[in-house]
């Protein structure tokens, strides 16, 4: 009877343990979800036709090449000013005009974006930060930033469609 506890109690503590370690951690969730927010935005850069770069909908409206660079220009802001990133040169408002230009300052703002994500730690993310909108945890930043590329990458869509091409397909994993 005593091996049969024996037995239970380790079998328990092996499941416990397990399930413990199977645990994501929310970085580790983020780091996967910016990731494919990454590569889904990377494809809105690329089936835009160059020819439409400098298509807006209206004239209050950024151009479809302004708003990917305004999606770097943020996510470069955010990371270096809110969430430890290192100094960096990448300025999205400064690079080129082509679709080449404009999809290379948008890879090398997400990549510096990972890069800066990659470096925080959970104790990090309970850390407040002084944001213009009042105090903020960097968490909060980390949602931000998500929420930001995710409305902008909305716009994108109805400018697509603006112009008959069909946006890449959903994915929000």
């Amino acid at each position: 009877m005593k091996t049969i506890k024996f037995l239970i109690s380790i079998l328990m503590i092996v499941l416990m343990a397990t399930g413990l370690g199977a645990q994501s951690s929310f970085l580790e969730d983020y780091k996967l979800k910016w990731k494919n927010a990454m590569e889904y935005t990377l494809e809105f850069g690329q089936v835009m036709p160059e020819d439409y770069y400098g298509f807006t909908p209206t004239k209050i409206e950024m151009t479809y090449g302004e708003q990917l660079k305004h999606v770097a220009g943020n996510m470069v802001w955010l990371c270096s000013s809110y969430l430890q990133g290192t100094k960096t040169t990448i300025d999205p408002l400064k690079s080129g005009n082509s679709k080449r230009e404009i999809l290379a300052v948008l890879e090398s703002s997400f990549l510096y974006a990972n890069k800066t994500v990659a470096a925080l730690t959970e104790s990090d993310l309970n850390e407040t930060v002084d944001f213009f909108a009042g105090k903020m945890t960097r968490r909060r930043i980390l949602f931000l930033l998500t929420d930001h590329v995710t409305h902008h990458r909305g716009q994108l869509v109805v400018y697509l469609r603006m112009k008959n091409i069909e946006p890449p397909s959903y994915r929000g994993w």
